[in-house]
């Protein structure tokens, strides 16, 4: 029984100094358990991914995908999944993320490095070579990472807490706007510099800063980045550069990135004897990323299937497939805040050749017909489209770049129309698109959702008029 309970008790001993090892700021980081926990969840993720998206999804993740930096492989898979592996997917990243991020700073000060180089474990293909190299590289300074507890919660001399919050979140601002304006308007791009590293560095910005030359408790720290967060969103939402929704949908890849932030500069400030110059490099590497990121971006065209059940055979459903009338004014709540939503359906003219105009309160989608097979498939190209959203903002007119230059393009749609053996149908929509914003990992599951609710209006608008047997003339 004794010998139950010493085993009981070294395990638990055991897992807890790997948490704390893994999601606390505290503990060092010497070069073998850096190594070792690395492989060891690397390895562990990735049988996890793997046995659940091939029991889920029916496919196979190789090791060779599970390493792409790009994400896309794994994406391209995730198409065959239920709709809600892509969330759960990004739920399950964020504590891999916290693990890798915070291990890497203290890997780094460890090894005698600068700590600020660990933040360059999110960057792609550069984060996997850092952490090869915090792996081999020998314990240098091993007592370099040893916060010092004394000081949290004592003011600095001769200043106010107030002024010196509001100096750090101030500076993690500037931060915020300085790479906007650097990525929307001189490179061009929504990219994983603007999404990740952006929130990354404000918040290591504001935290360092404001934890200087005294450091302050983490809850006056949280409180301050919860300000920086709010006060950036304030401003785009002020000077009318986004609007509500986009700020909405951002909120849960941003804010957790921005507090992880504010608490690696608070662990930061604490243990390093660095003046507030050497955060300079953070402010070179950010414009430097995205100007390389903007240069490799590919545009893998995404499909996503929506399917109905009607209670009609193809022959009735057809001419509803074709042109159908005014649909009821939408109840869905994302509709009502301003995505774009179908209203009716009519086409110019019959079989190949023929235009279909699907208007949407936002515009006309302009469609070219491509396959005319009655009662199966409809098929069409997408030359003209509106935008995807009317932005909440409390502006008349908020056109921010991502809708001006129409990040998100719909290339194709196609409907087909399966008989099924009991005299119904099983009608499916589809739509092929590409988007612009990265990551695409995370931009796609918003899209998708947004896609899928359009078509599943649509398709119920066409089995209600189907079942009710009050089909137009065919064109």
């Amino acid at each position: 029984m004794n010998d139950h309970l010493r085993s009981r008790s070294r395990l638990l001993t055991a897992v807890a100094s790997c948490g704390q090892l893994w999601f606390g700021l505290e503990p060092r980081v010497l070069r073998a358990s850096y190594a070792a926990s690395g492989l060891g969840l690397a390895v562990f993720k990735y049988v996890c991914e793997a046995i659940l998206m091939l029991a889920v999804a029916g496919v196979w993740l190789s090791p060779l995908d599970f390493l792409n930096p790009s994400l896309l492989a794994r994406q391209e898979l995730l198409l065959a999944a239920p709709e809600w592996l892509g969330w759960a997917y990004f739920a399950w990243n964020l504590p891999f993320v916290w693990i890798a991020i915070s291990m890497s700073v203290r890997r780094a000060s460890t090894a005698g490095w600068s700590p600020w180089l660990g933040l360059f474990v999110l960057l792609p293909v550069v984060g996997l070579v850092e952490m090869l190299l915090l792996s081999l590289a020998p314990d240098r300074a091993p007592q370099a990472w040893t916060p010092n507890a004394s000081d949290v919660g004592r003011p600095a001399t001769g200043e106010r807490f107030g002024m010196c919050g509001l100096r750090a979140m101030l500076a993690g601002v500037a931060v915020g706007v300085a790479m906007l304006f650097i990525c929307i308007y001189f490179v061009e791009s929504y990219g994983a510099a603007l999404f990740l590293g952006t929130p990354l560095v404000m918040g290591a910005t504001t935290g360092y800063f404001h934890n200087r030359p005294a450091a302050k408790s983490v809850t006056s720290s949280a409180v301050v980045g919860l300000l920086l967060l709010t006060t950036a969103g304030g401003i785009m939402l002020g000077f009318a550069l986004e609007g509500a929704i986009c700020l909405v949908m951002a909120a849960p890849i941003v804010a957790p990135l921005g507090f992880v932030g504010v608490f690696l500069g608070r662990a930061v400030a604490r243990v390093s004897g660095q003046t507030s110059a050497t955060t300079l490099p953070l402010f070179i590497v950010l414009p430097l990323f995205a100007g390389a990121e903007a240069t490799v971006h590919r545009m893998p065209v995404y499909c996503v299937v929506t399917t109905v059940e009607v209670n009609a055979p193809p022959e009735d459903v057809w001419p509803f497939v074709v042109s159908f009338p005014d649909l009821d004014e939408p109840t869905e709540w994302f509709f009502r805040c301003g995505i774009a939503c179908p209203q009716r359906a009519r086409i110019e003219g019959s079989g190949v050749g023929a235009v279909r105009h699907c208007e949407f309160t936002t515009g006309d989608f302009v469609e070219p017909i491509t396959a005319w097979e009655p009662p199966h498939r409809l098929a069409f190209d997408v030359t003209s489209q509106p935008d995807p959203m009317v932005e909440l903002s409390p502006y008349r007119h908020v056109h921010p770049p991502h809708l001006a230059d129409q990040s998100l393009k719909s290339r194709k749609g196609e409907f087909r129309l399966v008989a099924l053996p009991n005299g119904t149908t099983r009608l499916e929509g589809r739509t092929w698109y590409t988007f612009e914003m990265h990551p695409q990992a995370y931009w796609t599951l918003w899209s998708d959702l947004a896609i899928h609710a359009i078509h599943r209006r649509v398709l119920l608008h066409i089995k209600q008029l189907a079942e009710g047997r009050d089909a137009p003339s065919e064109s």
